[in-house]
């Protein structure tokens, strides 16, 4: 799946200010960024009484709302989403997933700390770097809020480029960690079988479904 960092930091710190130059700059380097933002409360994207509204009250598992310039999924849920699971729904296609939120998540984080707002968040899992207006006593790498480009420069060396070939798999809609020979041996044999099927030329991406019907 694409490198997720999660841009954490309590209310008022400045993490959309954060996620705004970061899309920018990484854009500005040629990649392409896919952004999640963490609510706390109940989303309200459609309204009742709509088509879309109606297709999901009479049962739809999932309804899409589609324009020239948009387009929206909608899924209920029984509960809330993981990151692994939110992310399986934007594909492969992105380099790296900005998040807004989820703290308590699994991904590596940026914190984002203001001196007048309040101090670091504690015990935060995969801290990698702190984007903050004071120096902290902390091992963990610090950014001012200008140094976009040195920052960028993190994620970029130890994050983007590191997966910019990889192979991603799912089986029972859980991600499979993959290490160096297992990626080398299923891209080699998935290449060769496919690059001798009539019609197929220059290979640079590969997606495969499988679904097998389960046993009573």
């Amino acid at each position: 799946m694409p490198t997720i960092v999660s841009i954490v930091g309590i209310s008022k710190s400045g993490k959309t200010t954060l996620m705004e130059k970061l899309i920018r700059e990484l854009k500005s380097r040629g990649y392409q960024v896919a952004t999640i933002k963490h609510a706390m409360g109940d989303l309200v994207l459609d309204k009742r009484g709509k088509d879309s509204w109606r297709h999901i009250q009479a049962g739809s598992e999932a309804t899409a709302v589609s324009s020239p310039r948009e387009f929206v999924l909608m899924k209920p849920v029984t509960q809330e989403l993981n990151l692994d699971e939110i992310t399986r729904f934007f594909g492969e296609d992105y380099d790296i997933i900005l998040t807004e939120g989820f703290k308590q998540g699994n991904a590596p984080k940026v914190e984002v700390h203001r001196k007048d707002i309040g101090p670091p968040l504690d015990s935060l899992r995969k801290l990698v770097a702190i984007v903050t207006d004071e120096p902290l006593e902390s091992k963990v790498r610090q950014f001012s809020s200008e140094d976009i480009e040195g920052l960028a420069n993190l994620l970029e060396k130890g994050f983007i480029k590191p997966q910019k070939e990889r192979i991603s798999i799912y089986v029972n809609n859980r991600p499979v960690p993959l290490t160096g020979f297992p990626v080398t041996i299923i891209s080699n044999v998935i290449v060769a079988m496919l690059s001798c099927l009539k019609g197929v030329e220059s290979i640079e991406k590969i997606k495969i479904f499988f679904k097998k019907e389960a046993k009573p």
